[in-house]
């Protein structure tokens, strides 16, 4: 696992363009008997496919819909927004903090745990566990993810009920925000429909941005088209008047 303090001209790490949350919260879910979520899950007559951490990865339908395989969750991106700070956290305590929590509070394999990256105010955890090195004692990434999230979020559902405290350098550490995307091992199947209202907006004032360009070209165009006309018709009468 590798910490690092980031503050590049790109500015934060992009995502993967197939990286998706969660938004629907939670729900009665249909299992297997070996406690896996079935790949379809319904609500009366809406049905949806979700992933192996049974989350939603395609539009709702009605009961009609086919799902032909429960798709894995191959990477997990845990992503958290610190409270302001006089100072930033330091990377090293960071990184020995997550890695040791991560293995002995949830028992994942060290190997899964391929990055933590600090970018202040942002701390993001990657965990990585494709279908081909997943053996069958190994504890799934979606589990962790889901209980990580609780802790944080001070909602632990431990039996003793024993949250999560985060202290880097014994200094504890509160989170204003923490969000868990998800990357199936086939992309998601969502419609423009799903789309958020976040993305939808500025794909409208991209769109807005565009056409205004185009108008204004076009004007500007014209005008000119017009100021030479003018130019031509003048010089002509100014010809017509000397040869007089």
């Amino acid at each position: 696992m590798k910490a690092e303090v980031m503050g590049s001209k790109s500015g934060r790490r992009e995502k993967p363009k197939d990286a998706f949350e969660d938004t629907d919260g939670l729900y009665d879910p249909e299992c297997e008997n070996s406690g896996a979520f079935k790949a379809k899950q319904c609500n009366g007559t809406t049905c949806w496919c979700v992933n192996t951490a049974g989350v939603r990865r395609t539009d709702k339908h009605d009961a009609d819909l086919k799902c032909n395989q429960l798709v894995r969750t191959m990477w997990i991106i845990i992503e958290m927004k610190h409270a302001e700070r006089n100072a930033p956290l330091n990377a090293e305590s960071l990184e020995k903090f997550f890695r040791d929590t991560i293995t002995s509070r949830y028992q994942l394999d060290r190997r899964y745990i391929t990055n933590v990256l600090y970018e202040n105010p942002y701390i993001t955890i990657d965990l990585k566990q494709n279908s081909s090195i997943k053996s069958s004692g190994d504890v799934d990434i979606a589990d962790v993810a889901y209980y990580f999230e609780k802790d944080v979020k001070g909602q632990s559902i431990f039996h003793n009920n024993a949250g999560l405290n985060v202290s880097i350098d014994n200094e504890p550490v509160k989170f204003e925000k923490t969000v868990v995307y998800y990357v199936d091992e086939i992309a998601p199947e969502f419609s423009m429909k799903s789309l958020t209202p976040g993305l939808i907006a500025v794909i409208v004032v991209v769109v807005v941005a565009i056409v205004a360009a185009i108008v204004v070209l076009v004007l500007t165009r014209r005008r000119k088209g017009k100021y030479v006309k003018a130019e031509v018709k003048e010089m002509n009468e100014m010809h017509r008047g000397l040869n007089a």
